[in-house]
């Protein structure tokens, strides 16, 4: 029970609610409570789905059903978190909004990227192999499961605090997504970074 805690909880992190709270603003905004939560239940299952196929069938699923490598994965995961903190930096909320397109496929585009990305389904792949697979999709439903419900929690504080504070918030927003968009960029240069040295040292 000690690993399960510790995989639910570092897969949380990798989630971060806190974070994805920030580039998901403008829909918690926009969307009533009720639909905003459905929007996020929809997104939290096509999340499990994909991390699940990677937990139980580990990084082969790369080699064996794309006949790529995890590194080619890793690169292009970063190219794409690096394109979206750019696009943050410089156009703050708004960028997002644009990236994931028309407002019928909130769920899918809230799913990928802002859920699934490189670091999320490579530690996937980790549950995968330091559990058995039962236990494994245990402790992926629960993380997911935690961030859904403390995003919605703090859907309820915002609605609660944004009348009175809305300038605040406002500036808060602002701030915080620029920074993160930062941090963002530079975990992508990572990603790519190790994505090439890994695919030079086996080539």
């Amino acid at each position: 029970m000690e690993e399960f805690g510790k995989s639910v909880l570092l897969l949380l992190v990798l989630l971060n609610p806190f974070l994805l709270i920030v580039y998901l603003i403008d829909i918690v905004k926009k969307k009533p409570k009720d639909l905003f939560a459905r929007i996020l239940l929809r997104a939290g299952i096509i999340s499990f789905v994909v991390f699940s196929c990677f937990a139980i069938m580990g990084d082969s699923i790369f080699s064996s059903v794309f006949n790529a490598r995890m590194a080619s994965f890793q690169i292009f995961g970063g190219i794409i978190f690096l394109l979206t903190g750019i696009q943050f930096v410089f156009k703050g909320n708004a960028s997002i909004e644009s990236l994931r397109g028309e407002s019928k496929h909130i769920a899918g585009a809230i799913a990928m990227p802002i859920f699934i990305g490189p670091g999320t389904i490579s530690y996937s792949v980790l549950i995968g192999e330091r559990l058995d697979k039962p236990m494994a999709l245990g402790a992926i439903a629960t993380a997911i499961l935690l961030c859904i419900t403390i995003i919605i929690l703090l859907k309820f504080v915002h609605d609660h605090i944004h009348a009175k504070k809305e300038e605040l918030i406002e500036q808060y927003i602002d701030i915080a997504g620029r920074v993160i968009a930062l941090l963002l960029g530079t975990v992508s240069i990572e990603l790519i970074m190790s994505g090439l040295t890994f695919w030079m040292k086996n080539s």
